[in-house]
C-alpha cells in the first residue's frame, strides 16, 4: 500500500502564489520630452492559473512530440530545413529566410515613446488589447510618481509607440491607482467594422422596453464585483485531476433539464421579473411609454474613464 499524500493540482497551487512579489516578464524606457523613465512590465493575469494538459499516448502512457510532414509523401520533414512562406495565390508561395525577414522587423529597441496625451474618455474600449502593470525601475521611482500623478491631474492618457521582439505596437499609458498601467491597442485596420455585422429592422414596444429596464434595475449594481465570479470549469477540472490522481472512480453529473424556451418576448420579460421575485404591479410599461421617463427611470452612471485607474 502506499502512503497517502496530500495533492495539490498546479493550477491550485498558483493560487497560493498570488501574494508574493510580481515578477517582471521585461524591462523598457518610457520616452516624454527630456525625461527617461525606466520602468518594469509585468503581467496582469496569472497565466499559471490555466490547466493544460499534455498530449499523451493512451497505449504507452508517454508524451508525444509533434512533428512537420510532408503531405505528399508522409516523409519527416527536420526543423532547420522549414522556411516561412507567404500564400499569394493559391498553394503558391515566396519564401523568406529569417535573414530576410529581420530587415522588415521593428528595430530593438526598449524605449517607449511617448507621441501624444489624449483625453482618456476618446479611446474606445474596442481598441483595448492587452493591459500589463507597469513599475519603476531602478532610478526611475520620481519620474514614475510624477507621470502618474500629471495623467491623472489632466485627466489624459498617453498614446506610445514601443518596439518589442520584432513588432511595433501603439500602447496607450494610464495612471492606475497611484502606478500605471500600459494597455497595447489594436490598430485601425485591425478592427472590423460593426456595420459587416447583419441587423435585422425592428421598432422597440414602449411595453417591453419598461419591461425590460424593470429587469435591469432589479439586477441593478453600484459597481462591478469581480470577486463575485469564480471560473467554475477550471475550478471543476482541478477537481477531477485530484480524483484521478488519488485513484477515485469519475462519473458524470445528471445533466440539467434545460429551461423551457420562451419565445414571446413580452411572457419572457414577465417570466423574468417573477423569477426574480418581483411583481409587475408596478406598470413599468406607462412609465415607458415616454421617451423622458424612460430616461429618467434609468440611472445612468457616468462612463469610467480610462485614467480613473
Amino acid at each position: 500500500m502506499f502512503a497517502k499524500k496530500s495533492f495539490a493540482p498546479p493550477g491550485a497551487r498558483n493560487i497560493r502564489l498570488h501574494s508574493m512579489a510580481a515578477r517582471a516578464i521585461g524591462t523598457s524606457t518610457i520616452a516624454f520630452g527630456l525625461v527617461s523613465l525606466p520602468v518594469k512590465i509585468y503581467s496582469t493575469g496569472e497565466s499559471g492559473s490555466k490547466v493544460s494538459f499534455n498530449m499523451i499516448w493512451k497505449e504507452r502512457g508517454v508524451r508525444v512530440r509533434q512533428q512537420y510532414i510532408d503531405p505528399a509523401d508522409g516523409a519527416v520533414v527536420p526543423r532547420d530545413e522549414i522556411v516561412k512562406g507567404y500564400e499569394f495565390a493559391k498553394d503558391q508561395y515566396v519564401l523568406f529566410t529569417k535573414e530576410e525577414l529581420e530587415v522588415v522587423e521593428a528595430p530593438k529597441s526598449d524605449e517607449i515613446e511617448i507621441v501624444s496625451f489624449v483625453p482618456a474618455d476618446t479611446v474606445e474600449r474596442l481598441y483595448f488589447n492587452k493591459a500589463y502593470y507597469l513599475g519603476p525601475d531602478k532610478g526611475g521611482a520620481r519620474a514614475y510618481r510624477l507621470l502618474s500623478a500629471a495623467l491623472r491631474e489632466t485627466e489624459r492618457v498617453a498614446i506610445a509607440k514601443h518596439a518589442t521582439r520584432g513588432k511595433q505596437y501603439i500602447v496607450m499609458i494610464r495612471p492606475h491607482g497611484e502606478g500605471l498601467l500600459l494597455e497595447q491597442l489594436y490598430y485601425a485596420d485591425e478592427i472590423r467594422s460593426f456595420d459587416e455585422v447583419p441587423l435585422e429592422p425592428g421598432d422597440v414596444n414602449p411595453a417591453e422596453l419598461g419591461l425590460a429596464v424593470q429587469l435591469i434595475e432589479q439586477a441593478a449594481s453600484d459597481s462591478f464585483d469581480p470577486t463575485a465570479f469564480r471560473d467554475e470549469v477550471r475550478e471543476k477540472t482541478l477537481e477531477l485531476i485530484e480524483k484521478k490522481v488519488t485513484g477515485q472512480e469519475i462519473t458524470a453529473a445528471p445533466a440539467e433539464e434545460s429551461k423551457t424556451k420562451i419565445i414571446d418576448l413580452m411572457a419572457a420579460l414577465k417570466a423574468s421579473i417573477e423569477e426574480s421575485g418581483a411583481t409587475t404591479d408596478r406598470k413599468p410599461a406607462a412609465r415607458a411609454g415616454k421617451k423622458t421617463g424612460v430616461r429618467k427611470s434609468a440611472t445612468k452612471k457616468p462612463g469610467k474613464k480610462a485614467s480613473s485607474g
